[in-house]
């Protein structure tokens, strides 16, 4: 869960990074050559904001995925456990055995701890792509979600953007814009109809 919440904020950071340069990008002579051509729109230009905080907190399908999440993460950690235990307890029955053991016996059994430690490792390297990979789909089935219900709620809004607001990244903000109620209600009035 950690990693997903990661990989979104960083891209909230990005996309912030970009809002500003492309907001503040005519003043510098290198971006006027460029965008010379774009007409500006003339009026407000009008950007909201909402909090992910609260959208993780109270949006319904938001909290089900992170507990989906949750929920594989301590299965994976129970399975690697499981498997780990079960490498300790033959590593102690040869260690038991060791004084007793032929050498040709504790050549099978170097090498049956060997391929067992390989197994181990090999489980945990696929367990955790796993994990990522769901992370990674779930969290964009999210953002996918959101997006596409901002882009019906700004039918009506006339909003230039909508972005997420964070504490490391906004330094200020004005609450007259803020729309987190709206959403948050939105995308779980959507999420009960489907």
């Amino acid at each position: 869960m950690k990693k997903g919440a990661l990989i979104f904020n960083a891209f909230v950071v990005v996309a912030i990074i970009v809002l500003f340069c492309l907001h503040f990008c005519p003043k510098y002579s290198a971006c006027k050559q460029t965008t010379s051509t774009v007409a500006v729109p003339k009026g407000a230009f009008k950007i909201a904001y909402f909090d992910m905080d609260s959208v993780q907190t109270n949006y319904t399908y938001f909290k089900e995925v992170a507990k989906e999440l949750t929920d594989l993460e301590q299965k994976k950690h129970n399975e690697l456990a499981d498997r780990k235990n079960e490498y300790m307890k033959v590593m102690k029955q040869y260690q038991e055995k060791g004084s007793t053991m032929s050498q040709i016996e504790m050549a099978k059994a170097q090498k049956d701890l060997e391929q067992r430690d390989r197994d181990l490792q090999i489980f945990q390297q696929a367990s955790a792509s796993e994990l990522q990979d769901v992370n990674f789909k779930k969290l964009h089935e999210v953002k996918k979600r959101i997006e596409e219900f901002l882009k019906d709620y700004n039918k009506n809004k006339g909003y230039n953007y909508i972005i997420i607001n964070s504490s490391e990244l906004v330094y200020y903000k004005d609450s007259t814009y803020d729309i987190t109620n709206d959403v948050v209600k939105g995308l779980n009035e959507l999420y009960k109809k489907k």
